[in-house]
């Protein structure tokens, strides 16, 4: 069974249980959703610190830290029992897998953008990444827009569009960002696992890869960065890096629309667009500019739209509420 043929099964009881939003909620789940993205937006310092290591390596290492972290988290809080279910049952499991293989798909591709000096272009993926969640509660979820929201939409599609002829080239890596973290998003919504737990069964079942792959690399290569000291804390700083973030950001999604998390999602972007040009020394020119430009301009009319149906007591959508459908 494909994956959509399981989410309107899976993802309806979550839909009806969100008509009626909690606002106490919907506001941890702004919360939750404003620290994700605070922190993705430095991430990239750190795995700069990283460059003479490798993509590939980092995110083995990150996917074991991660898994060493959350073990601990869940094993404080009891949680044990939620992921020997998850894991047998082989229907959650496939989704669990497929969830893991997207997740470290995007690991990978924003890494090596990251050591090649195209973290411009890696802004510009989780630029276009809102498009794809709208397009996603759209399709999969049945949520809709209002006028305002979707003027906010058009305004990123023509700022997406220029920040596209500023590159002066298909940007393979942004779809290949956008893509991969817009559909972890959504499974990560419709999927039956809570937001620490389903994070270690992904981390869990991509982890025994991850050590073959440094095994391997010692053997081949010998123990490289684990003999700096330096390396070795910067690479098991990428586990709460990586975990913390991604708890947040699970926790966020079941809270609120993924429209309002798109939107949500130009805070990152915008920051790895200020460290690239200020700190990595990337180029920017007029064209890119003007895209960062309009790209503030759609958020501020969204924010001002869910400011406005909250002020007047009527609206869970935009940044005020989570109601889907």
């Amino acid at each position: 069974m494909t994956l959509p043929e399981q989410a309107p099964e899976i993802a309806a009881p979550a839909a009806s249980a969100m008509l009626q939003p909690d606002p106490a909620e919907t506001r941890k789940g702004v919360a939750a959703a404003l620290g994700a993205y605070l922190l993705w937006g430095f991430l990239p310092i750190l795995f700069r610190l990283l460059d003479s290591v490798g993509a590939v390596l980092i995110v083995a290492e990150r996917t074991i830290w991660s898994l060493v972290l959350l073990a601990a988290i869940i094993g404080f809080s009891g949680g044990f029992a939620e992921v020997r279910a998850m894991l047998a049952d082989w229907r959650r499991l496939r989704v669990i897998a497929l969830s893991a293989v997207l997740l470290v798909a995007n690991w990978l591709l924003y890494v090596w953008a990251v050591e090649s000096g195209q973290l411009l272009e890696a802004s510009f993926g989780y630029f276009i990444n809102p498009l794809v969640s709208v397009a996603i509660g759209m399709v999969l979820l049945g949520e809709r827009q209002n006028r305002l929201q979707t003027l906010a939409i058009m305004i990123a599609v023509i700022a997406i569009l220029i920040q596209a002829a500023g590159l002066g080239k298909v940007p393979f890596i942004a779809l290949g960002l956008a893509l991969s973290f817009g559909f972890y998003g959504y499974i990560r919504k419709t999927a039956h696992a809570g937001p620490a737990t389903g994070l270690f069964a992904e981390t869990a079942v991509v982890a025994p890869f991850a050590m073959a792959f440094i095994l391997f690399d010692m053997i081949g290569n010998g123990p490289g960065a684990h003999a700096d000291p330096t390396l070795m804390l910067l690479l098991v700083l990428t586990g709460p890096a990586t975990a913390v973030p991604l708890l947040l950001f699970a926790y966020g999604v079941r809270r609120l629309r993924l429209t309002t998390i798109g939107m949500f999602q130009y805070l990152a972007p915008s920051i790895q667009f200020l460290v690239a040009i200020y700190l990595f020394g990337e180029t920017l020119n007029e064209l890119r500019l003007l895209s960062f430009a309009l790209i503030w301009l759609s958020l501020m009319v969204f924010s001002y739209d869910g400011l406005r149906r909250r002020s007047r007591g009527g609206g869970a959508d935009g940044l005020s509420g989570a109601r889907a459908g």
